[in-house]
């Protein structure tokens, strides 16, 4: 019996949800879509999986076996797609990097230069995601390891290395009247609305909204996944953003001004790798590369 993996994952999303339309947001797909791939995962299986009510979404018995069990299969499924990807890249001699936005940095030259030193014969090809998907393909075995900030989502089950740590600033239409101070405490921000991930990115969504330092949810004017999306979506005054200090540089646009933000924590540029045993020499260079490489200096802390 063939069951697309696709609809196994919609499945537990709705029982992780246990709402037809709190999963369809979640998805972003039409709750009529939704109940249309779940009534093919029933008649596929020849079994009800849920109970319907007005107060949402119950497993059957049979739904409650496949909500415990799938989890399980498709790991295993992403466990060999990630395995032939790997396999298949290493035999070009082509190490796998994703990232996120600017998480790379200035230091991505440096860092390259070295693995190259390290690994002759090698290269290194950076894969730039977008931010619907916080570990920039290493979730899915796209990469072999990835630039990125923290939190992420699972990042437990990856070793990481601290790279870089700076400040979050804030990016503001230019005429915002919050514009015209040199540094902004976070309090001043609480009530703005913010552009924001996608809700799926989760935790990553939550930390550059700065959830843990507000005392009431933050308000949403935009949503984006994109740094383009991003940044005209501030110009054009639907949200303000929190970006870490590097984004000064690499995200200058007419329009917006980045100013420092007091009273919330930093951000840490890591890199993030499988904890496979033993790893492939040329992830260890890379790993080096990464450790070896200075940190890009600070940006000046003023107005600009």
């Amino acid at each position: 019996m063939d069951v697309d993996t696709q609809l196994l994952r919609t499945f537990l999303t709705i029982a992780e949800e246990g709402s037809l339309t709190r999963a369809a947001e979640r998805l972003y797909v039409s709750q009529p879509a939704l109940t249309k791939q779940l009534r093919r995962l029933e008649a596929h299986l020849s079994v009800r999986l849920f109970t319907r009510s007005r107060s949402g979404m119950t497993l059957t018995e049979a739904g409650q076996t496949l909500a415990t069990r799938a989890p399980a299969l498709l790991s295993l499924c992403d466990d060999v797609l990630r395995s032939t990807k790997a396999t298949a890249s290493h035999a070009a001699r082509v190490l796998r990097v994703g990232f996120l936005a600017s998480a790379a940095n200035e230091a991505t030259p440096d860092i390259i230069a070295t693995f190259t030193r390290l690994c002759p014969g090698w290269q290194v090809e950076m894969r730039q995601s977008s931010w619907s998907d916080p570990t920039a393909g290493l979730a899915t075995g796209e990469v072999d390891a990835a630039l990125l900030r923290l939190p992420f989502p699972t990042q437990d089950a990856y070793n990481l290395h601290i790279l870089q740590t700076e400040p979050r600033w804030v990016a503001l239409p230019h005429t915002h009247p919050l514009a015209a101070h040199t540094t902004i405490p976070f309090s001043a921000l609480e009530d703005e609305l913010f552009v924001a991930a996608p809700p799926e990115t989760g935790a990553w969504r939550d930390y550059w909204l700065a959830t843990e330092h507000r005392e009431k949810p933050p308000k949403i004017g935009a949503v984006t996944d994109q740094p383009d999306e991003w940044l005209q979506a501030i110009a054009n005054g639907y949200g303000i953003a929190l970006a870490p200090e590097s984004a000064t540089r690499f995200y200058t646009r007419p329009g917006i001004t980045y100013r420092p933000v007091t009273g919330i924590s930093p951000s840490h540029l890591c890199l993030a790798w499988p904890k496979s045993t033993p790893e492939p020499p040329p992830l260890t260079a890379f790993i080096t590369a990464c450790q070896s490489t200075p940190p890009p200096p600070a940006t000046l802390n003023r107005p600009q």
